[in-house]
Formats: structure tokens, sequence, C-alpha cells
């Protein structure tokens, strides 16, 4: 690995903490038993398993009951989703669901599965020219058979915040459940799920320095879910499969770590941000424009379009550079695609080819972030001057 190689992609994932990593440690070699067995080893691990799940429950002032660990934060939007959905449908108590059109694919793919193959009526929210949901038009949407709102708490490319608890206290109003992919903003928010107005929530550790495959599914207590993976009594029923104690354990850490030093991490996080937006934009004032909120977005996401660039280029041009990004386009290599979030936002086809997300960490300095300036532009620069752009 690249010594020199700076690391700005902490929205796809991020690396395990040290203390994190202690934690797991024992559970390896250790207490290795099934927390399902009778015998002592499996006691042993049951009561580590229901320890992770009572310190995240005391972190985000939930209840242990309430807290499904799951295989990742995909699998915590598909439970959220297919549970509420399935159970209202086997229930007759309702078919409709509303979303937004910027949400995680693990989100937008469930809505259209449940709608295309098991009968559900799906409306898709467009959003503003940040990437906001209006909470007029959530309100509007809302039918007699509404069974579940879902919508994200940030969005994963452009960083915009939405307006979770305002849309949460009307879901309420309403008797409809609300879920929120709360994922990319998990580690720089304070949860208090007695007052916030949140029935499910979707959390996963790696993108606050815990391990792969681990999520975790807030299910506020009473609601019910159809489980989609059957074959064990694992969490009461709505999760089956052995426990994967040792990440378990690692998530309760991880997260016990992110929200202790939350508003260290988020004044360094914020610090940085705005240096690179602002740097961005002067190096290369023509054909850029701040993707997302200019204010309510998180503190570690920096998110740009460039016209007439190719965001998958762009990517390779500064990963030979030294700098490790990901681009707002669902691109593969020789077969780029328009960003869908981009297109939400009404950008045209000049502009949603052409994104990038800048996702700062723990340990990125300012004078990493001045050499990623000057290696987006440069790069940004040399890719326009070949296809004869700006030049």
């Amino acid at each position: 690995m690249n010594e020199d190689l700076i690391y700005m992609d902490h929205g796809a994932t991020t690396p395990v903490a040290s203390e994190v990593l202690a934690a797991m440690q024992p559970f390896w070699q250790e207490m290795y038993g099934n927390p399902s067995s009778v015998h002592q080893f499996g006691r042993e691990a049951r009561r580590a398993l229901e320890g992770a799940r009572e310190t995240i429950a005391g972190l985000l002032n939930a209840r242990p009951q309430e807290i499904v660990f799951t295989g990742c934060g995909s699998e915590s939007d598909n439970l959220a989703l297919r549970g509420v959905m399935g159970t209202a449908r086997a229930r007759g108590t309702g078919r409709h669901l509303i979303t937004s059109a910027i949400e995680h694919k693990a989100v937008l793919e469930t809505a259209y599965q449940l709608r295309d193959t098991f009968g559900s009526d799906v409306t898709v929210l467009p959003v503003d020219k940040h990437g906001q949901v209006s909470l007029a038009e959530v309100e509007a949407a809302i039918r007699p058979d509404t069974a579940l709102i879902s919508i994200m708490a940030a969005n994963n490319e452009i960083g915009t915040l939405q307006p979770i608890e305002a849309i949460g206290e009307l879901a309420r109003e309403r008797g409809i459940l609300f879920h929120s992919d709360v994922i990319q903003a998990a580690a720089v928010t304070s949860w208090d799920m007695q007052t916030m107005p949140l029935d499910l929530a979707s959390f996963a550790p790696h993108k606050f320095y815990g391990p792969k495959g681990i999520g975790f599914l807030y299910v506020r207590e009473g609601v019910d879910l159809l489980s989609s993976l059957t074959g064990g009594s694992q969490e009461e029923g709505r999760r089956a499969g052995t426990s994967n104690l040792p990440y378990a354990v690692g998530a309760a850490e991880a997260l016990r770590l992110a929200l202790n030093q939350r508003e260290e991490n988020v004044a360094h996080y914020q610090t940085l941000r705005d240096r690179l937006i602002a740097g961005i934009l002067e190096a290369l004032p023509e054909g850029t424009r701040l993707t997302g909120h200019p204010e309510k977005r998180l503190p570690h996401n920096a998110s740009f379009a460039f016209q007439h660039v190719s965001g998958n280029d762009l990517l390779i041009q500064l990963d030979t550079a030294a700098v490790a990004a990901s681009s707002g386009s669902a691109c593969t290599t020789g077969n780029p695609k328009p960003s869908a979030v981009l297109e939400a936002l009404g950008l045209d086809a000049s502009w949603t080819k052409g994104g990038l997300r800048l996702t700062v960490g723990q340990q990125n300095t300012e004078a990493e972030v001045e050499r990623v300036i000057e290696a987006v532009a440069a790069s940004v620069l040399t890719m326009r001057r070949f296809q004869g752009q700006y030049a």
C-alpha cells in the first residue's frame, strides 16, 4: 500500500478502530461458543451477545429488545421494508409505501420488488435542487392504506440531511410507521429513541470504524416484522442465523467510541469539509458545482458535479495522484452511467456523469486536504483540456 495515499472515501467504509479489534479478539478463540447453545460455552457467548445489545440500546436510549442484529446495513433496510410491508399485507392493514428518489438502493430496489412482485403500491417522492424531501409532499402522498414511510437521514452520495424528525412526527400523527436509513448519519448525530419519532432505523458499523459484515436495526417495541430470513429463533424470531458474536461486540464498541467522540470528530470533519468545498470551488470556478445542501449536510461529506467530465475517469486520475475517492456516478469502466441522485436534483446529462464524493475521516489532516484540492483541480483541468472543454 502506498504510504502517501490519501483516503477520502470514509462514506464507503472506514478502518476498524484498534479498540474495536481489541474488544473482538477474545471471541475468536477463547469465548467461541454459539450463543444459542445451552452449555457453559454457549451461556458465556450469550452473555456477551446480550451485553453488546444492551450497550447499543443504552447509547441510543432504546430497549435491548429493540435492537436486532443483521448481516449489514442493506439487510437492515431490507428487513425494515419487507418486515413491515409483509406484516401489513398479511393483516390487510395497508399496501402503500412512501419513499424518496434518492434513497440507497437497498431501500429503492426493495421497494420496487415489493411493488413488482408482491403487489405493494409505492410512491417515490421527488427532491428539490439540494436533494431535500418536502414535508408537504410527504403529507400529500399519504393514503388511508399507507403502511410505511421510509426516508433516509442523510444521503450517501451528496450528504444532504433530511427533516426526519418532522417526517416522523407527521407519520406518528397519521398512525403510519416511519423507517429511516440513518447509516451515514449514525456517528455524527445524537440519538434518543425515546423521544425521536422513529419506529425503525438502520445502522452499519463499518461506517464508523467498526467491522464489515454486521448491521443492526432499531425496531420500536410493538412493531411486528415478518421475517425474511427464516430457520431459527435468533433475534426473537426476526432474523434467523447463528449470531455473529465477535462482530456484534465490535459493533457495540464502535458505536460507543463514535458517540463518545462525536463532538470532537464533527468539529474536525467540518473544518476539513469546509476547506475542501471552498478550495475546489475556488480552483475550478467554471463548470463546477457543489451538490447537496450547502448547509444542511453531513459534516464529513463534500460532493461536487463537474460538467462534461466523467466521474469514472476522474477517479482513475485521482487514484494515479494517490487520492482515494468515489464518484457520484454508478459507473463501470467503459460504460459510464448518469447518477440517479444527480438526475433527481434536476441536473442535465452534461453534469450527471461527473459526480465526485470526498468523505473525510479521523486520520485526515489539513495538509492532506490541500493536496486533494490540488489533485482534483489538476485532474479536472487535464481532462477538460484533453476533451476541449473550458480550454
